[in-house]
């Protein structure tokens, strides 16, 4: 099951959080279907600053997993 993101414009707060569900596989374009990280940012996260790893999670609407479970209910 895929996570609820918000529309473009009200994602919530970045994290440096690793946006994976373990739901790896990749489309035709090479973006994981489970997180929306490309293949370049899933193999170059390990490595990531801190603020890089934000501006990803941002890119994507990735609030942090808490968040998720939140909008869940």
């Amino acid at each position: 099951m895929h996570a609820v993101r918000p529309p473009v414009g009200s994602a919530p707060p970045a994290t440096a959080e690793s946006p994976c569900i373990k739901v790896c596989v990749l489309d035709l374009e090479q973006r994981c279907r489970g997180c929306g990280r490309t293949i370049d940012e899933i193999r170059d996260w390990s490595g990531m600053t801190l603020p890089e790893r934000m501006a990803v999670n941002a890119r994507i609407g990735f609030g942090g997993h808490a968040a998720d479970r939140r909008e869940d209910r």
